[in-house]
């Protein structure tokens, strides 16, 4: 006797073209089934799960309403999309999420057509949706773009740029704003729904063009306050007076977890031939439907793999304290010595390790929320008048606000300090949230120190130091993940500025590495000294201010200098290669390799494999080292 199945709606859908099939009667058990596989899915992959909870009614509505993949969903950000990932023909890889070879944790043009815009950085959908709009006008297309934007997205700055823009236009667009945190706007109840649906019925729009039409013909100071009537009595009722100006038309707030409510206002949004944007205002929880998930603090907003019955998450114990939570640490040591330091960051605090410094001085440390080129900015401001901030934010993230980095910081040599978290490779967040290319962005810069922990005492140490440089910019990058569980002082000590350290004398080889892969270098020592290749290691602690001493030394004394770092090209090594074309060091026979990230964005794996792609473990440096020599393996192993 064959077991029945869980899912049975769920499994007769694999694509929304079969979802629109079914009776509308039958959606709610649908979405009820879909929020069970996407808890099930996550339960053992781990990644985000209560933003995709929070939409799974949405979700469902807005396929079921509307011809995707030819009517274009975004999603902002990405990781609201694992019930839309289930339903756009990817469930039966949906246990593959965020694993080598696997879905992509965030939405991705290459992994399907319904996913039209790739969205892992957040509050880029209504910029996007505009432009697939009007690209869509210009090749006479009747197609609806729907850009949902929700989970902290729309308080970044770009969004309301993109609404100013769209709201000056007629191009027709819908956003949802899919409000999980809490409403803006009065509660949502029956009225409000019975609003909503009147106010996007085509009768109403229509009946609001002719009211404006017919206001065209009174004088013109009576002109301006019949629109304002207009408006003010439709603020009265539904709020959105904000979106309104803006040039949205506005429409909520709407339970959307009530498909009774969602499905009739989508309908009239998609019937509507009305021109101009219309913003959506939907409220929903985040962790809906999972016990578990809605009374967490965070509502599971990242989880690993968990017991689905419990909720209780399956979390290792770790071998050495993070990064993140030495930064933390070292932080909240400088910030009882000088009360001049502040912290900042842009909606991450528990990601950055700020919740821990805030909750030890609360009245100096700040979210800004999604608003990096705000971020920077604002701790330049600070520094001029003195104090000390620093600025805690995710390498990749950072990206967002580099001119205000040149501009605000630089040029003026304000003394910001920029702790770049999740530097380097990512795991399973993959390419877009790698910090492959800080070191390039700022090292270009003129006056910056530029600074990178071997281990997490180091890292304490690079703490120290930017907290005491009070006359320039300065930056420290240090990975995502565990340290080495080296011993960590009270507080770190103020490095010399340009200085870097030999760690192990050798006279054949020298490896000069920068930033963690230290260790590496040194397992990398070992197996060439059993090869009877004698090396010496060094950590170079600074990119800028370069010692050039510790450079000309290992140039001019090895045979071979090996440079190390996790970032791009145009990094670390290309310093190293700069000054040493510049004072002649490249002539003298050196046999120089600079070891980097290959020039490829590196997908979503184990951290191990995509080491082993980017050919930068120890076993990578030795190869590096006997092709330099002319040297095969199987020759030096004899």
């Amino acid at each position: 006797m064959t077991v029945a199945s869980k899912t049975p709606l769920l499994d007769r859908v694999t694509t929304p073209a079969q979802l629109r099939q079914l009776d509308p009667s039958d959606l709610r058990q649908l979405a009820h089934e879909l929020r069970q596989e996407t808890i099930d899915a996550v339960s053992v992959t781990g990644g985000h799960l209560g933003a995709g909870l929070g939409v799974v009614e949405l979700t469902t509505a807005i396929h079921y309403v509307f011809d995707t993949p030819y009517d274009r969903l975004i999603w902002d950000v990405g990781h609201q999309a694992y019930p839309h990932k289930i339903l756009t023909g990817r469930r039966d890889r949906i246990r593959t999420l965020r694993q080598g070879g696997g879905l992509s944790g965030f939405t991705k043009r290459s992994e399907s057509e319904y996913d039209p815009f790739g969205a892992a950085h957040s509050s880029t959908s209504i910029s996007a949706g505009l432009g697939m709009a009007v690209a869509s006008e210009m090749q006479g297309r009747k197609r609806n773009v729907i850009a949902v934007i929700g989970d902290g997205s729309m308080s970044a700055g770009m969004a309301y740029e993109a609404m100013n823009n769209a709201g000056s236009m007629d191009t027709r667009l819908i956003v949802i704003l899919n409000d999980n945190d809490m409403s803006i706007a009065p509660p949502v109840g029956a009225l409000s729904a019975y609003l909503s649906r009147s106010i996007s019925s085509s009768s109403f729009r229509s009946l609001r063009h002719l009211a404006k039409d017919f206001s065209k013909i009174l004088p013109s100071g009576l002109q301006r306050a019949a629109q304002r009537a207009e408006e003010y009595a439709r603020g009265m009722i539904s709020g959105g007076t904000l979106f309104e100006e803006l040039g949205f038309y506005y429409v909520g707030p709407i339970d959307g977890h009530n498909l009774d409510h969602l499905l009739p206002v989508l309908q009239n949004l998609r019937n509507s031939d009305e021109p101009g944007p219309v913003l959506v205002h939907v409220v929903t929880e985040k962790g809906h439907g999972y016990p578990p998930a809605e009374k967490s603090a965070d509502k599971y907003h990242g989880v690993v793999k968990f017991d689905v019955a419990t909720g209780i998450q399956q979390k290792s114990t770790p071998k050495a304290p993070s990064y993140t939570s030495v930064y933390a640490k070292a932080l909240i040591a400088e910030a009882k010595a000088d009360d001049r330091v502040v912290a900042v960051n842009a909606a991450m605090p528990s990601g950055t390790g700020l919740d821990i410094f805030g909750k030890a001085f609360p009245d100096r440390c700040f979210d800004v929320a999604i608003a990096e080129q705000h971020a920077v900015t604002f701790c330049a401001g600070m520094a001029c008048e003195g104090l000390k901030p620093f600025a805690t934010i995710y390498s990749t993230f950072l990206q967002r606000g580099y001119d205000q980095v040149v501009h605000d910081v630089a040029i003026q040599s304000l003394p910001v300090r920029f702790a770049m978290d999740r530097a380097g490779l990512v795991g399973a967040d993959g390419a877009t949230h790698a910090g492959s290319f800080d070191i390039a962005y700022l090292g270009c810069l003129p006056n910056f120190v530029l600074m990178a922990p071997s281990d997490e005492a180091e890292l304490m140490h690079m703490v120290a130091t930017a907290a005491a440089i009070d006359d320039r910019p300065s930056a420290f990058r240090y990975p995502r993940g565990e340290g080495y569980n080296v011993p960590l002082p009270e507080r770190g000590t103020v490095l010399e500025i340009g200085k870097g350290r030999i760690i192990r004398e050798g006279t054949k080889v020298a490896l000069l590495s920068y930033g963690t892969r230290l260790q590496e270098c040194l397992k990398a020592a070992d197996d060439l000294a059993a090869k009877g290749l004698s090396t010496t290691v060094a950590d170079a602690r600074f990119c800028k201010p370069l010692d050039t001493d510790l450079v000309n030394r290992l140039a001019r004394e090895h045979e071979v200098l090996i440079t190390i770092e996790e970032g791009s090209i145009g990094g670390f090594g290309s310093h190293v290669l700069h000054h040493l074309a510049t004072v002649g060091l490249l002539d003298s026979g050196l046999k120089i390799r600079p070891m980097v990230l290959p020039d490829i964005f590196i997908d979503h794996d184990s951290p191990q494999k995509q080491y082993d792609l980017a050919r930068l473990n120890a076993i990578h440096v030795v190869e590096t080292v006997l092709q330099c020599l002319g040297v095969s393996q199987s020759v030096a192993q004899q």
